[in-house]
């Protein structure tokens, strides 16, 4: 989710639909411990509103993984997130990721350097139920016998990326295993799910303690918020509007083109959605967003 769960999509979330944990988009560990500290850390910038948030950290390096757990301490963060799932090619060259599935003992020991740089928080891990295959038994059993709060289950593997429906079954065997080992680690589910409604429905027929949501959300702050059953396209609208104006107020650091992977998200599903799309995607900030909206909503 990096560049999607930025700040400002967050303070949206947290505006028109809040849930009841929020994570940051997955941060470099390494670059929180180096000399560009800074810049990096914008990027764990929040708001209060968002509460309970949890720093998502990557590194392949225990003791930058203790340092920068105790930064995300130190800024108030409500939890760490180890993320040990990205299948990005760049990122497992640094032997992070999923990359972390075939090397067990170095997926203890960034653990265990996370619960000892952050003392205080909940240290969970998000990954997926194997590499090449399904190998969800051994993985998730090192996993639990380092007693996280809680593992996020991305039911696919590796290999298969997010090409094949999820594996939910999975998740009914996390939790037996989980159960099995007589672990108090939370289980959650995540893969496609589309609604509140089916993430609760999954939950039920799983077990899972909890369903995360990713893809699910993009132009749709409201997923959350059990009273919004329908939004209109002035509402999306306008909340592109509101989001690419957070966005240069909260990530003046990033291109203005990050922005333009959420235009698809908000502008779709009615008649000259397409269009208006392709006159977005010409965009360079978000005043040309605004006028260019402003003439598309109704009464205009």
């Amino acid at each position: 989710m990096e560049d999607v769960t930025d700040a400002a999509f967050r303070f949206i979330i947290a505006r028109h639909g809040k849930p009841d944990v929020m994570f940051t988009e997955f941060t470099s560990a390494d670059g929180l411990v180096s000399e560009g500290r800074p810049r990096v850390a914008r990027d764990l910038a929040y708001d209060e509103s968002e509460r309970p948030i949890v720093a998502q950290l990557f590194t392949s390096q225990p003791e930058h993984m203790k340092q920068a757990a105790q930064i995300a301490q130190d800024m108030g963060f409500d939890g760490v997130d180890i993320n040990m799932g990205c299948p990005d090619k760049a990122i497992e060259k640094q032997g992070c990721g999923a990359s972390l599935i075939k090397n067990h003992a170095l997926a203890t020991e960034l653990i265990d350097a996370a619960k000892e740089g952050a003392p205080r928080l909940p240290i969970s891990i998000k990954t997926r139920i194997g590499y090449n295959k399904n190998e969800l038994e051994p993985w998730l059993t090192t996993l639990l016998k380092t007693k996280p709060a809680a593992v996020t289950l991305h039911l696919r593997t590796r290999k298969e990326m997010s090409d094949v429906p999820a594996h939910w079954d999975a998740a009914s065997d996390a939790v037996s295993l989980r159960d099995k080992l007589n672990s108090d680690s939370l289980i959650i589910g995540n893969g496609d799910i589309a609604s509140r409604a089916e993430a609760q429905q999954k939950a039920g027929e799983t077990g899972v303690d909890g369903v995360m949501i990713g893809r699910g959300i993009y132009g749709n702050p409201w997923f959350f918020n059990q009273k919004k059953q329908h939004v209109s396209s002035a509402e999306r609208l306008s909340a592109l509007i509101e989001h690419a104006r957070l966005f240069e107020k909260l990530a003046p650091h990033k291109n203005f083109s990050v922005m333009k992977k959420h235009f698809k998200a908000y502008v779709n599903g009615w008649a000259g959605a397409k269009e208006l799309r392709m006159e977005l995607m010409e965009c360079e900030n978000a005043d040309e967003v605004t006028k260019i909206i402003q003439r598309h909503l109704p009464g205009n």
